[in-house]
């Protein structure tokens, strides 16, 4: 089970939260000059590494207010949290 700290809540269950996908998806400033290929690639292609990850959450059972994770796909581990709007950290963990 995951800790995830809320940036306005504090630290909850991850029972308590909603995954949202990979984190900072630029919308297609003009989605209607997209053909198939293209819009394809927008909606479903993502980067899925290995590693740290940039993610959405929503805190559905709490604010619900969605905000910004860096998750290590491997361990699990969260390494920053971040508000929407904000920039994502640099890398390496919490607290460095």
């Amino acid at each position: 089970m995951l800790l995830i700290e809320c940036p306005w809540c504090g630290p909850r269950d991850e029972q308590e939260f909603g995954y949202g996908g990979e984190a900072h998806i630029v919308r297609p400033a003009d989605p209607h000059a997209l053909d198939d290929a293209a819009w394809g690639e927008y909606l479903f292609m993502r980067t899925n590494r290995k590693g740290a990850h940039r993610e959405r959450w929503v805190h559905s059972e709490g604010c619900r207010r969605w905000f910004n994770v860096v998750r290590d796909t491997v361990s699990h581990e969260i390494l920053a949290v971040y508000r929407v709007g904000e920039a994502p950290p640099a890398a390496g963990r919490r607290g460095e």
